[in-house]
């Protein structure tokens, strides 16, 4: 009697400490009590004089740069918060993702005062999850396509043909 293969959790551990390493920037980033650029606008401003320099648009200010940042920051949330998401609730990143970064600009609205709360903010951040919840749906579409040729090659290798070649692979390992 052949004893089924126990399930990888390899996505889910990986994921999972992922996540909470990103999730722990972003709540850094986003609850420090006073803006990180505070005393960085020198610097800032050097960074867009070389992205100008370069072939960036000079409309491509502070503000774009703030919420291309906004972008690039939850764009890992929405892929981690999709891998570790079963199949039949990838759904959910689409209100998990954006109800966090409500939940920070609430946060930031009312206990910290140095601090600006915006809808912009949210629409950036909501953008990021957005991008990196298509990305993950891609890459998860493409691994169980890619899954799917592996076990039908395998299956084949083994002799087994048809249309019903996995059930007769199932009942030749249990019998």
């Amino acid at each position: 009697m052949h004893v089924k293969p126990s399930k990888s959790r390899a996505r889910e551990w990986l994921g999972t400490v992922a996540l909470a390493f990103c999730l722990g920037i972003v709540l850094l980033a986003t609850m420090w009590p006073t803006p990180l650029d505070q005393d960085y606008g020198a610097a800032v401003e050097k960074f867009l004089a070389v992205l100008h320099r370069n072939g960036i648009p000079m409309w491509f200010g502070y503000n774009k740069l703030e919420f291309s940042a906004n972008i690039v920051m939850f764009m890992p949330l929405g892929f981690l918060i999709t891998l570790l998401l079963p199949t039949r609730a990838l759904w959910l990143a689409l209100f998990i993702c954006p109800g966090l970064s409500i939940g920070i600009e609430l946060t930031q609205a009312v206990a910290l005062s140095a601090r600006f709360a915006t809808v912009t903010d949210v629409i950036a951040n909501s953008t990021g999850a957005l991008l990196g919840i298509i990305l993950c749906v891609f890459l998860r579409g493409f691994v169980y396509a890619r899954d799917q040729k592996l076990v039908a090659r395998a299956l084949w290798d083994h002799g087994v043909r048809g249309e019903n070649a996995a059930s007769a692979a199932l009942a030749r390992s249990a019998g």
